[in-house]
């Protein structure tokens, strides 16, 4: 156990650590100023290529006089920064309202030899803490008195209920942090315990986890990537255009109409004429409608996957999640429900079933809420919740006994004790509820039926917690004064059962080539159980090959993980490192801490694994709908570069301006591309496999599109070029 004083600290000794640890205060993750967040939308490669294409053309508008073309670029750039800086700032400010850190939480400390109350930010390193039910850990701390010790852990593992102790002999070593060990953001379920603090601010695991999940890895999405691919490929294709033109057009001017023996300001001009030229058609090589349809379909996904419980912060996430090939997710919340209920009670010859009852309400010190849901200990919580719907009223079978004595749960006992005495009858009952081992030893074997650890193994099998009840008729006023065994009542099996959804989100994901794996902090028993109830785990072919617990996991090097990792389903006893080691694109909880949302790119409002099978086909469909604008543009490009090159070759004037090419590619491909992110999404793509990493946004069947459509439009514009001309 940590040396402390249990005095608590004195004044001198609270200042010399603050000096030497700092304030209790998680440094926030900064977000991105307004001209920050505008000035990231002009680092999109297609955004770069028309920011080249607006400097050449302004050199030639300073030459002609005519500044038209440069102030159409110019408008389809601030169009397409300016829209998305908008929705983003928006989304910014969603979130913003939806996550609040208060540091002013009250703390109950020991200083000086006097309880006081402090706000959380003084915490400092060494001081005595006080907790009690209901009560949140203010920072990283060793315990030095528990007890009945019950803690909410799910703000950093998932997990809603874990034992604390000090004694080592009760520690469980397969628990994610050690059992005498209690860490800031977590909450007090039950009991009680005294802790000295061992780290404050960011040097606490929470501090940890923000500030590793806050770190940009710098990886582009799978979007961006293609993007500047596609951005790098028509820049290639219009400077070799581009040069190939302004060849051909000096070749003819020197060869056909004979330049070389014309005055040198005459071929300064024809020359100068044909770099303009050639210019321009760098110019109408770039998509300048491109970046604003992108725009327009990330936006309004943004705004729509809203009304399905997907508040999406960065906007390209919308897209990234269409090109996942793996889906880690916790339990604990998303696949359950994060709420015990009982799922089966076995009763053992009773007298009757209002005995029963009582055990259930008298033996408590939970209650239900007016909506029902319960107050206290989850587990005593789910037994109330049962008694309800059996149609038993909890609070009149309470009002109906009188408590005489009572012991309550510790994780020591390992169970309940109750003495009550009916108001009606003065019958007397010691009523008793705990771990199966520890109740049935205290019963008499006569009332114990032989089946009765097979049916335990079962429900353990299915990773649900088991609870006996015993009672026994007493005359005692006391419970130690009662020494009868005590007579089998019942066994309730608990558990937090799976969301009604979930099996067939899980099966759309599978189905879409999306590998699902659970990452959890609980145990790999109960880990496993749900994997199973929710269609990933087949006891038939999968093994150990297939699950890995967070130590085994964090001691594996990165080569052993890619090994490993396409295999495996479940990382059980994970922390929250874990999960940022496995994950790309964070998703968090709209319950969940202000870490989580932080670090996260789409927030869940509604907590439900659904969700995310949701927002895989929204990408999915976002995705084919930018392919379906990129189709349109590139033929309408394609065929327009070729009638200017033959028109340019011909006897003729530039058949279009750069204008006329900018109002195409501006104003009719915007409309073109407000009609395509406006399609919904389709369910057959959750049908697909995924893309594949290094695969073209251009696809070899939208070339082959590309090339037919646009040569039957060249042929027709050619021709009716012709005709006027001839």
């Amino acid at each position: 156990m940590i040396p402390y004083n249990p005095q608590g600290l004195t004044p001198e000794e609270v200042a010399a650590s603050r000096a030497a640890h700092g304030e209790n205060i998680i440094t926030p993750q900064r977000d991105d100023s307004a001209w920050r967040l505008l000035a990231e939308k002009f680092r999109d490669p297609i955004i770069i290529v028309l920011l080249v294409a607006a400097a050449l053309s302004l050199a030639m508008a300073f030459m002609e006089g005519n500044f038209t073309e440069t102030i159409g670029i110019l408008c389809a750039i601030l169009l397409a920064t300016c829209v998305g800086f908008l929705f983003e700032w928006d989304a910014m400010r969603r979130f913003r309202r939806l996550n609040r850190v208060n540091d002013e939480q009250p703390v109950k400390v020991r200083r000086g030899g006097v309880m006081r109350e402090i706000p959380r930010r003084e915490v400092v390193v060494g001081d005595l803490v006080s907790l009690e039910a209901g009560e949140t850990v203010p920072a990283d701390g060793e315990l030095v008195e528990a007890v009945s010790l019950q803690m909410d852990e799910s703000t950093l593992t998932g997990e809603p209920e874990t034992a604390k102790y000090v004694d080592e002999e009760l520690f469980d070593p397969e628990a994610t942090y050690p059992s005498n060990r209690l860490l800031r953001g977590t909450t007090v379920r039950d009991g009680y315990g005294r802790m000295v603090v061992t780290a404050v601010g960011d040097a606490t695991e929470a501090g940890r986890v923000t500030e590793q999940a806050t770190v940009q890895s710098g990886e582009q999405t799978p979007l961006h990537r293609q993007l500047t691919r596609l951005s790098r490929q028509i820049g290639k294709v219009g400077i070799a255009l581009s040069v190939l033109i302004f060849v051909i057009l000096i070749g003819k001017a020197f060869l056909v109409e004979g330049l070389a023996d014309a005055p040198w300001p005459h071929v300064v001009r024809i020359v100068l004429n044909c770099f303009m030229v050639s210019v321009a058609m760098i110019v109408m090589a770039v998509p300048e409608g491109l970046p604003m349809s992108i725009t327009l379909s990330l936006a309004l996904s943004m705004r729509r996957m809203l009304k399905t419980n997907n508040l999406v912060r960065k906007m390209h996430a919308c897209e990234t999640m269409g090109a996942v090939t793996v889906i880690c997710t916790d339990k604990t919340g998303t696949l359950t429900q994060n709420r015990m209920r009982v799922q089966e009670i076995i009763r053992y010859g009773l007298p009757d079933e209002r005995l029963l009852g009582e055990s259930v309400a008298a033996n408590s010190t939970a209650f239900l809420d007016a909506d029902g849901r319960p107050l206290g200990n989850p587990t005593e919580g789910a037994l109330l919740e049962w008694l309800r719907r059996e149609n038993g009223d909890y609070a009149a079978l309470r009002e109906g006994v009188r408590i005489l004595d009572r012991l309550t749960f510790s994780t020591e006992r390992k169970y309940m004790a109750t003495l009550i005495e009916r108001c009606d009858t003065r019958e007397r009952f010691l009523l008793i509820k705990g771990a199966p081992e520890v109740v049935l030893a205290r019963c008499d074997a006569a009332t114990v039926p032989a089946e009765i650890q097979e049916q335990l193994l079962g429900m353990q099998r299915r990773a649900m917690r088991t609870l006996a009840l015993a009672y026994v008729p007493t005359n005692a006023s006391r419970i130690e004064e009662a020494e009868e065994p005590y007579r089998l009542a019942a066994v309730a099996a608990i558990a937090d059962p799976v969301r009604e959804e979930v099996p067939a989100a899980v099966a759309e994901c599978m189905s879409a080539g999306i590998a699902v794996k659970i990452v959890t902090g609980d145990t790999a028993a109960t880990a496993t159980e749900i994997a199973r109830q929710i269609g990933l785990w087949n006891d038939a072919e999968d093994t150990d090959r297939n699950r890995m617990t967070g130590v085994e996991f964090e001691a594996a090097s990165d080569e052993e993980l890619l090994a490993r990792i396409g295999s495996l389903k479940i990382l059980s006893r994970a922390r929250p490192l874990d999960k940022q080691r496995l994950a790309n694109v964070g998703i968090s909880l709209g319950s969940g801490t202000s870490v989580a949302k932080d670090a996260s790119d789409i927030t869940l409002l509604d907590d439900s694994f659904r969700s995310i099978a949701t927002a895989v086909m929204w990408g999915r469909s976002l995705y084919r709908n930018i392919q379906r604008f990129i189709l349109f543009q590139l033929t309408i490009n394609f065929a327009a570069i070729v009638v200017f090159l033959a028109g340019s070759v011909m006897e003729t004037e530039m058949p279009l301006t750069v204008t006329q090419i900018l109002w195409v590619n501006i104003i009719m491909d915007t409309l073109a591309a407000m009609a395509m992110a406006s399609l919904p999404p389709q369910h057959e793509v959750m049908r697909e496999r995924p893309r594949r990493r290094d695969a073209s946004i251009v696809s070899r069947a939208m070339v082959r599109t590309i090339a037919t459509c646009g040569s039957i439009f060249v042929v027709v514009l050619l021709g009716m070029l012709g005709w006027w001309l001839y």
